[in-house]
């Protein structure tokens, strides 16, 4: 019991970077992006195609992963900046239905796109080891050198998204237009350019997530709508807006199809999906809302 739940956690990790993204875009701008798990997959392969692109020219001895990786982040910082600027702002308003559209046309078009330019084939990035490396725990237990990476990873993400939060000008730019953007706009605040920019963010942490599914596991163009259904699962479960209740949410789904596949390997997802109908079943706010009235 104790293997699985420390397996539960450790895929909760993947799961709650696979998430951030979700519950930063959804917690300041209300819009829920059903094209975010295409997104991830996009990532992945800019990276496997990054790296085809810079191995064969590195010198020995240089990190073409690292160059890649340092390359990947600005770009997609750009890149979320402009989508929002330019493109999802248009969709923003009291009606759901355009957002929801356009990031549904968004999943069809990266989709079809990543088809085409890589075929229906599994790809994954090469980690020279890293991806079955493991470390002996006492009580003859083990756990992936990578998977720990990953945890780590996703609780840097979610500290510093709390502090930028919390404590940031910024921060506080980005609740204000989330709880009353007439009145932020009224203060001096440009909307537009505070989303863009919560977007951005968001997509850091969408490049970041979809790397580290790569190193992990092979990637292709149709995974994406499975990695949304999991990172939507985490921030229901964890309440909307809380990114330590997503982080919460993630981990509990994690453990949850590790119990699942230890009972039958059938199981585990499914598993996750019951808990994820129970907490709307019993608590729809999530076990941790940012807020409660």
């Amino acid at each position: 019991m104790l293997e699985i739940l420390l397996q539960g956690l450790l895929l909760g990790g993947l799961y709650g970077l696979f998430a951030l993204g979700q519950s930063l875009m959804f917690g300041v701008m209300r819009l829920t992006n059903t094209a975010h798990g295409d997104f991830i997959i996009l990532g992945a392969f800019a990276a496997i195609a990054g790296l085809a692109l810079l191995v064969p020219v590195m010198p020995a001895g240089h990190s073409a992963p690292s160059l890649v990786g340092a390359l990947l982040l600005p770009v997609s910082f750009g890149f979320g900046y402009a989508l929002q600027r330019w493109v999802l702002n248009g969709t923003l308003g009291r009606d759901p239905l355009p957002s929801l559209v356009v990031t549904f046309g968004l999943s069809i078009v990266i989709q079809n796109l990543l088809l085409e330019l890589f075929s229906a084939d599994p790809r994954s990035i090469e980690t020279d080891g890293l991806n079955t490396a493991s470390i002996g725990l006492p009580g003859g237990l083990a756990v992936g050198v990578l998977p720990v990476v990953i945890f780590v990873v996703a609780l840097a993400a979610t500290a510093a998204l709390q502090w930028l939060f919390s404590r940031t000008a910024l921060g506080r730019s980005f609740r204000a237009v989330s709880d009353d953007k007439e009145i932020a706009e009224l203060m001096g605040l440009d909307a537009k350019k505070t989303y863009a920019l919560a977007t951005a963010i968001a997509f850091v942490l969408i490049a970041v997530a979809g790397v580290l599914q790569a190193m992990r596991t092979t990637v292709s163009p149709a995974d994406g709508p499975m990695l949304l259904l999991f990172a939507f699962e985490a921030v229901i479960i964890g309440g909307m807006g809380s990114f330590w209740g997503t982080l919460a949410g993630a981990l509990l789904l994690g453990m949850t199809q590790q119990i699942g596949f230890r009972l039958d390997p059938g199981w585990g997802i499914w598993f996750g999906h019951i808990v994820f109908l129970a907490v709307l079943v019993v608590r729809p706010q999530g076990l941790f809302p940012k807020t409660q009235r």
